[in-house]
C-alpha cells in the first residue's frame, strides 16, 4: 500500500508539501563505476564478492529537465549495531545493519514538482546476543535545502525475518516528491539523506569508524620467551 506523508514547509525553494512514499519504482542508477581507483587484484576480489551477492538491479533511465537532488547515506547513521549496556565487543553484539547501496533518479518538467525514485539496499545481521529470529529496524529519509535546513523527515519500519540465518539483505523502494517555488528551481538545490534511527552510542561508534575484527575482545598473545 502506498503511504504518503505531507508536511507544511517554510522555504523559498519548495512550496506546499513534500511527499515520501514506498513504491515499486524504476529509474536510473547513480553510483561510482566498479573498479575506479583499485588494483587488478582488488577488482578481481570485488568481482567475486559481487557475484555472491543478490543482484542490486539498476533503475531505468528517465529524462529530467535539470539536475537531480543529491542523494546520500548519512555516515553517522549508516550502520546499526545493538550493544547491551553499550559494551563494545563482538560477543556483545545483538542485531546489526548497514546501508550497503543506494541508487536514484529524478524527473521533472516545466513547473512540475521534482519526483525522485530511490532504491536502498540493507545488509542485516544477528549477533551473539540477538534473542529472536526477527527484528523490525527503523530508518529515515530526510529532504534538506542543500547544506541548510531540513524540510521534511520521515521514519519507516523495516520488519526482517532471518529464518534461522545470521544475515540477510533487503531492498526498499521509495518515492520522494519535492514541490518547487518556481520553474527555475532545480533539483541540485536539495539533498536527500538516508540513515538508520540510531542511538548516541551508535552515532559515536560510526563516527570513529569502529569495526569488529576476528580477534575482537581476545586477550593479547604472550610474547615468546627469549
Amino acid at each position: 500500500m502506498r503511504r504518503v506523508l505531507k508536511l507544511s514547509l517554510i522555504s523559498t525553494l519548495a512550496v506546499a508539501a513534500i511527499g515520501i512514499a514506498p513504491v515499486n519504482a524504476e529509474a536510473q542508477q547513480q553510483q561510482q563505476r566498479p573498479g575506479q581507483g583499485q588494483t587488478a587484484g582488488q577488482q578481481r576480489e570485488e568481482g567475486t564478492e559481487r557475484a555472491r551477492r543478490p543482484r542490486f538491479a539498476p533503475l531505468r533511465r528517465v529524462e529530467a529537465a535539470g539536475p537531480c537532488p543529491y542523494v546520500k547515506i548519512l555516515y553517522d547513521a549508516a550502520r546499526y549495531v545493538e550493544m547491551p549496556d553499550d559494551r563494545v565487543a563482538a560477543a556483545n553484539a545483538g542485531f546489526t545493519g548497514e546501508i550497503e547501496g543506494l541508487s536514484s533518479i529524478c524527473r521533472y518538467q516545466g513547473d512540475d514538482p521534482i519526483t525522485v525514485d530511490m532504491r536502498v539496499l540493507f545488509n542485516l545481521g544477528r549477533g551473539p546476543q540477538a534473542q529472536t529470529d526477527g527484528r523490525t529496524y527503523r530508518y529515515w529519509i530526510a529532504v534538506t535545502e542543500r547544506n541548510a535546513a531540513v524540510l521534511a523527515k520521515t521514519y519507516f519500519d523495516l520488519p526482517v525475518a532471518f529464518d534461522g540465518a545470521d544475515r540477510t539483505q533487503v531492498t526498499q523502494e521509495q518515492t520522494i516528491i519535492i514541490p518547487r517555488a518556481t520553474a527555475t528551481t532545480s533539483g541540485d538545490n536539495f539533498e536527500i539523506l538516508v540513515g538508520f534511527d540510531v542511538t548516541p552510542a551508535m552515532v559515536e561508534m560510526n563516527r570513529t569508524g569502529s569495526r569488529f575484527r576476528i580477534n575482537a575482545g581476545a586477550a593479547p598473545a604472550t610474547p615468546p620467551a627469549e
